[in-house]
């Protein structure tokens, strides 16, 4: 563990009147003092300096030391979204999974995507991609992880009241058309989020962070 007190990151301060403030700096500069032991610290970035978006805690460590310490800590949950015509909500359902530490993220349907939205924690969070919905189910079916489809259907039942199982995959249409007939087929069932306003539905990639934050509080260890 780091023992160094870090300096903080920078906030953007107001420049003189009638210019915009200054650019916020990200991270930390170059290791101050004696470098500490470890096989998980970078020489580059000891000597560079850290400026990924990682928390503090991981500051100045190796990529795959990263890596390695959040999959020893991982969720029991997946999360899977459809991508038949490019959804844009993809990065973000990323960059919240990293955020609750979901075991793996599922992209359905095409295998490219935008990452911009996900700020690159892609490279933190394992990403998998099924061809098909076929392929897709029989990988559930073989890891033992029931399916749980996320839309507003007549018959699904109020995410709000519902006991999300430990292991469980939730799975996500993409904007618009929401989730496909195969996906609704194989689903052990399908869940909605209340709304109380004039909507009719919620963008998936705010829908995909609300579910998931469901199965924390259901069932993280909170400290």
């Amino acid at each position: 563990m780091q023992t160094q007190n870090t300096p903080p990151e920078e906030s953007a301060s107001s420049g003189p009147a009638g210019e915009p403030p200054a650019e916020r700096e990200v991270g930390v500069g170059p290791w101050q003092g004696p470098w500490p032991e470890g096989e998980h610290w970078d020489p580059r970035l000891l000597t560079e300096g850290d400026r990924r978006n990682v928390v503090d805690e991981y500051r100045y460590w190796k990529h795959e030391a990263i890596v390695a310490d959040l999959d020893a800590r991982r969720h029991e949950f997946h999360v899977a979204i459809e991508n038949w015509q490019h959804d844009f909500n993809i990065g973000t359902v990323v960059r919240t999974a990293n955020a609750f530490l979901a075991k793996e993220v599922h992209i359905i349907g095409k295998k490219r995507w935008n990452r911009r939205g996900a700020m690159v924690t892609d490279k933190y969070q394992h990403v998998r991609h099924h061809p098909s919905v076929e392929e897709f189910v029989a990988w559930a079916d073989d890891a033992g992880v029931p399916v749980l489809g996320v839309d507003l259907f007549p018959d699904s039942v109020p995410l709000e009241t519902y006991d999300l199982p430990r292991r469980c995959v939730l799975v996500f249409g993409q904007e618009g058309p929401g989730l496909s007939d195969e996906v609704r087929a194989a689903a052990q069932a399908t869940l909605s989020i209340a709304q109380f306003g004039s909507t009719r539905s919620i963008n998936a990639g705010v829908a995909a962070g609300i579910a998931m934050h469901a199965w924390i509080r259901q069932h993280a260890h909170l400290t």
